[in-house]
């Protein structure tokens, strides 16, 4: 794998100076009281227009490729097959939203003031390559997550990486080589039930564990990572930052916002307005007390849930919506965190 090593040194220099942060989850409970009822989802492709199938039953789904690693992530996602990636299926506005069942007491994609900005990324967020069948895409938006081991993305629960799947923290779109290197997806953890309508919107959020660089380093010591915690209540002063594909945006470029959220009528999740968060952002994390010179806060929140992540019709890249955080998200967290 191939990174930028004094863009490396920076990130560490600023996870030294960071107040260690306490994780939210005992793994060893929260995992007793989870085994019944998890599963790791399959490893198929990411869902264009319907929500992905169900696990194979409760046994593990094997890596995507028995030799698949982060050097064969970086050999296979050359630069030109990174520009040329693009989601299979029909347009759509924010992430990648499925084809589902109209929102009947969602709020409408009223119009916003606020708009995302382009900027140049973070390096705990970036992009998700997969290649499956006919599908060969930047699909979804992923962000690294505290844990024991370093190694996990959290992403929509939507978002199947599929096989050789890979992880491009802060993503530069055209770059030979990338600021922090090309992952490969090993496991990816989600529940059975999930989906984009009815009850299992609510679970729409997954983890992957991704491979140790070409020198053993894990995710997480190269980019820093995002505290993951239960979503504290319905209103939050958040930053959200994610990855359009080029044929919403032709900049190719991360984009954020400064919002605050609000209950979705009639659901158990959460909305935010702000424009600019098209097709390839599901999975965008929603960072409270987000530190500029760490490019960190808490994930409370992610773009998913209801319809895959907001309403359909005009403008509605401008109103996006997130599962709540909660139990289920926490027991999820400790079984990938064993992987």
């Amino acid at each position: 794998m191939q990174r930028n090593t004094t863009e490396r040194e920076a990130t560490r220099r600023h996870a030294q100076r960071r107040p260690a942060r306490r994780r939210w989850v005992g793994a060893g409970t929260a995992v007793a009281g989870a085994a019944a009822c998890l599963a790791l989802a399959s490893v198929g492709h990411a869902a264009q227009d319907d929500p992905p199938a169900a696990s194979h039953g409760d046994r593990p789904s094997p890596a995507p490729h028995s030799t698949w690693s982060s050097r064969d992530a970086a050999a296979y996602w050359t630069a030109d097959r990174m520009a040329a990636a693009a989601p299979v299926g029909p347009e759509r506005g924010t992430s990648d939203r499925a084809a589902a069942a109209p929102a009947t007491k969602a709020a409408p994609a009223a119009r916003s003031a606020a708009t995302a900005r382009h900027f140049d990324g973070i390096p705990s967020v970036g992009v998700l390559f997969s290649v499956d069948g006919d599908t060969r895409a930047h699909h979804c938006t992923a962000s690294v997550v505290h844990s024991p081991h370093g190694n996990l993305i959290l992403t929509a629960g939507h978002c199947n990486p599929g096989t050789k799947a890979a992880f491009v923290p802060q993503y530069r779109s055209g770059a030979d080589k990338q600021p922090y290197g090309v992952w490969a997806i090993e496991d990816s953890f989600a529940y059975p039930g999930r989906g984009t309508t009815g009850a299992g919107a609510d679970l729409d959020f997954a983890f992957a564990t991704v491979a140790p660089g070409e020198d053993g380093s894990p995710v997480e010591e190269v980019t820093g990572g995002n505290t993951l915690s239960p979503t504290p209540g319905y209103t939050n002063d958040v930053t959200v930052v994610g990855y359009p594909n080029v044929r919403h945006d032709p900049e190719d470029r991360a984009v954020r916002c400064a919002t605050r959220t609000s209950r979705l009528s009639g659901t158990h999740e959460l909305r935010m307005e702000c424009g600019g968060f098209y097709g390839g952002t599901s999975g965008s994390p929603w960072l409270t007390d987000f530190d500029e010179e760490s490019g960190t806060g808490r994930v409370i929140g992610l773009i998913g849930g209801l319809n895959g992540g907001g309403p359909k019709g005009p403008d509605n890249d401008r109103v996006s919506y997130s599962p709540y955080f909660g139990e289920k998200l926490l027991n999820l967290y400790a079984k990938a965190s064993q992987g």
